[in-house]
């Protein structure tokens, strides 16, 4: 445990943002591994459906900061590059 008040102080606003950043984090996971899960499917209709919710989240949380704003295109150009390659 903290033993200075500032330390306390941090620990409080640490605990804060794990908590708001993992109501962030964990529909993006779901959702890119939807997206994943239906490009191994190789079903297009869900891939597209998927692809937009992920590519919303994936913006939210960069916006946010929970992912930094590279990471995000990344991750969304790789999810794209996969759809396409399965619509070949």
């Amino acid at each position: 445990m903290p033993i200075k008040k500032a330390a306390f102080k941090h620990l409080r606003q640490t605990k804060k943002r794990t908590v708001r950043n993992s109501l962030v984090r964990a529909p993006l996971v779901q959702f890119v591994k939807q997206v994943k899960k239906a490009i191994r499917a190789k079903d297009q209709t869900r891939i597209a459906e998927y692809l937009k919710q992920a590519q919303k989240i994936i913006d939210k949380a960069a916006q946010a900061g929970i992912i930094k704003k590279n990471n995000a295109a990344r991750r969304k150009s790789r999810m794209i590059k996969a759809m396409r390659k399965v619509g070949k």
